[in-house]
This record gives C-alpha cells, sequence and structure tokens, in this order.
C-alpha cells in the first residue's frame, strides 16, 4: 500500500483474509484497488522480493506430518499464490533433516486461467500423479481452494489453524467433508 497506494491506509489481517476468501485475491487487487496491469506488475515484483528474501514458518507438526504421510506412501501436491520454486525453495529451506517436499507444485508462475480456483492444479496433478478423484484431498484455509477442489470433482477439508474468522469458519465447515482446527487433528487424518 505504501508503493502502489500511498496514504490509503491498510486492512487489517483479518480483513485480509476475508478478501483472500471471498472474492480472492485478484478481485481485491483489481476491483476494489484498482490496480492498473502496469501497478500489478510493480505488486507482483514486491511480492516476488519479498518471497525470495523471507522463508516462511511452518506452522508446528506440519513437516512431521507430511513426512510421516509421505514416508508411507502418500503424495503431496501444492498449489499457491507463490511461485512454484520460491514454494519448493521454502520447503528445502525449512525441511532440515526431514527432507521433506511437495512432489508437484501449481504456483503463480502458471497462466492465470490455471491457478486456483481454476481446476487445472488438481486435474493435473490427478494425471501426473496417476490418482484417481477419490483419493484426494485438497486441503485450503480459504474458498478458492476448496471451489478449486469441487470444480475438479475432489473432497476439500478446511486448514482451521491458518486463521480464526467466524464468517470463513463457517463456509469451510458447512462445505468442506473435514474441518481441522489444529495441525495435530490434520495430522491424526492424514496418517490414520
Amino acid at each position: 500500500m505504501e508503493v502502489l497506494r500511498p496514504g490509503t491506509p491498510p486492512i487489517d489481517i483479518d480483513t485480509w483474509f476475508q478478501k483472500n476468501c471471498d472474492p480472492g485475491i485478484m478481485h481485491f487487487l483489481v476491483d476494489e484497488l484498482r490496480l492498473t496491469p502496469d501497478e500489478l506488475d510493480v505488486e507482483n515484483r514486491i511480492w516476488r522480493e519479498f518471497t525470495a528474501r523471507e522463508t516462511p514458518h511452518f506452522y508446528q507438526g506440519f513437516l512431521e506430518a507430511l513426512a510421516t504421510y509421505k514416508a508411507r506412501g502418500g503424495r503431496v501436491a501444492v498449489v499457491s499464490h507463490s511461485e512454484s520454486h520460491v514454494i519448493m525453495g521454502h520447503y528445502r529451506a525449512a525441511a532440515g533433516t526431514l527432507g521433506v517436499e511437495p512432489d508437484l507444485v501449481f504456483g503463480w508462475d502458471l497462466e492465470p486461467d490455471k491457478r486456483k480456483p481454476n481446476p487445472f492444479p488438481v486435474h493435473e496433478a490427478v494425471r501426473q500423479l496417476a490418482l484417481e478423484p477419490r483419493d484426494v484431498l485438497v486441503v485450503d484455509d480459504l474458498k478458492p481452494g476448496i471451489v478449486m477442489a469441487q470444480t475438479a470433482g475432489v473432497d476439500a477439508a478446511a486448514a482451521g489453524w491458518a486463521h480464526d474468522i467466524s464468517s470463513i469458519r463457517d463456509f469451510m465447515r458447512e462445505t468442506c467433508v473435514a474441518y481441522f482446527a489444529t495441525v495435530q487433528e490434520f495430522a491424526e487424518f492424514i496418517v490414520r
């Protein structure tokens, strides 16, 4: 906001989650903030620079759950608003001795019509990993990932540990096959 809309107060974190949930990040950037294509390029550059220098902390127990799941033959695909190489770099930097990495990553470097909520990442993961749709569970914390799963004809579950916003929580509980309030609940589900 300081660069693209100086003087405009930033939104709080809960509002940020709500806008990303519905109607989605691009609607917020284009329709609400009215960023031009050139400004979207600037925003994307700012985001890329940030993600290149900052490695996010994974929620406690998350990487261990994925490592156990993968050791039992599970496959993991990540669909993200960050670029694919950035996501892989973050997993490599954070995984340490666990060495857990996604099998596939579908990032923002895809063409816009192949990014979530478009079902392309799910269809492509099913194809590349030789899965049946009934064997896929999309776990996301916001509506675009759930819509992606529904459109692709696979189950979706809520990563409820990411935030606790009543409107999002209510949508997720109503729409998803499971709601994981904690990483531990998620871990127990995928490694049972």
